[in-house]
């Protein structure tokens, strides 16, 4: 996995809650959410560095969920997706904190127009190599509808595996080397 962290200042290494770290990869920067996009999605008014169809459904609902809670705006919490060519915000993905047990989930989605380009891959890869540098945690997973196919064999080449199944959901894991 190729990511790197930075922040606004000239350190390399990751920094505190609350300071801006963003996640860089090759094509994306994964930037935690500010007060001001939330609330512009919430009220519905457009952004200019905002894909033409930014938010999705699943934007609106964690901005929502962002709404008032800040263990959740952390470092290791919920970001945009955003294209570090043209600097568009493109989806969103995150870890749901705090850590269960050492175990932290991992969501994301990315607008319809930027499917199909590896987008989430690259975003999930980062935030699971990310994710291990948290005190504690040993585990990332994530539950993807059957439905969805698309979406687990984004974390398969992410790096989870998976590991079982019901009849609605499919389940997969990483575990910290």
């Amino acid at each position: 996995m190729s990511s790197s962290y930075s922040s606004s200042s000239s350190s390399s290494s990751p920094t505190p809650a609350g300071t801006g770290t963003d996640l860089t990869t090759g094509r994306l920067v994964l930037r935690t959410w500010t007060a001001a996009e939330i609330a512009a999605v919430l009220e519905d008014v457009r952004s200019p560095h905002w894909a033409a169809d930014f938010p999705a459904e699943g934007d609106r609902a964690i901005a929502g969920f962002l709404a008032g809670r800040q263990d959740a705006l952390g470092p290791y919490g919920q970001r945009q997706i955003i294209e570090r060519v043209g600097g568009l915000v493109v989806g969103a993905i995150g870890l749901f904190w705090p850590p269960d047990e050492g175990r932290l989930e991992v969501g994301y989605g990315i607008v319809p127009s930027r499917r199909g380009r590896g987008y989430a891959t690259e975003a999930a890869a980062a935030m699971v190599e990310f994710a291990f540098t948290a005190p504690g945690v040993h585990t990332v997973f994530g539950d993807v509808e059957l439905t969805n196919p698309a979406s687990g064999r984004v974390l398969e080449k992410a790096g989870l595996e998976h590991w079982s199944s019901d009849e609605k959901t499919a389940r997969y894991r990483a575990v910290a080397p």
